[in-house]
């Protein structure tokens, strides 16, 4: 976790960004969301310790929408390693760097307003009969007659107030509730 936080940067002005790819990490030292825990799971895995891949949807905070629909903008991810004795744990490198302050929270807790989509990288498309593979599957996938079919998609929520946020352990430091 400290290592990948010290020598990486989250910035995608730099080409190649967002890939997942560890050389491209290692070299540029510079990403998303995508490269940071990429980098993170590889490092784990090298050393022996579980880790596997997150992904899922950001939501915004509470800002006096409560039941008005809200589009998701883009994806986030994030990390998890398994701990003996613990199971589980997360971390979120990227918004540890985007937020310092909050780096050690980050180690072992997550921010509320996330949606988990997938555990996939490397995701096979069985169906479609080309055994290819998607990098990390969050947004709509469709073929027809063997040719990729595109078009316009939003995801959308709706943030509804409920006694659940008040029980959840612990106050999120970026104004919502904590997972753990």
């Amino acid at each position: 976790y400290d290592w990948v936080y010290d020598h990486m940067q989250y910035d995608k002005s730099v080409p190649g960004w967002g890939l997942g790819d560890v050389a491209y990490c290692l070299k540029v030292g510079k990403g998303n969301c995508t490269d940071f825990h990429t980098l993170f799971i590889a490092l784990a895995r090298a050393s022996g310790i579980p880790a596997r891949w997150n992904i899922g949807f950001p939501l915004a905070y509470g800002d006096g929408t409560a039941g008005a629909p809200q589009e998701v903008k883009g994806y986030h991810c994030w990390a998890e390693f398994y701990a003996p004795g613990a199971g589980w744990v997360p971390v979120d490198i990227s918004e540890a760097r985007k937020h310092p302050e909050l780096k050690e929270y980050f180690f072992g807790a997550l921010s509320g307003n996330r949606v988990l989509f997938t555990r996939a990288r490397d995701a096979p498309l069985e169906s479609d009969g080309t055994g290819r593979r998607l990098n990390y599957f969050i947004y709509p996938v469709a073929r027809a007659d063997g040719q990729d079919v595109s078009s316009e998609w939003t995801f959308r929520y709706t943030d509804e107030p409920s006694a659940a946020h008040a029980s959840v352990r612990g106050a999120d430091p970026l104004s919502g509730p904590v997972l753990r």
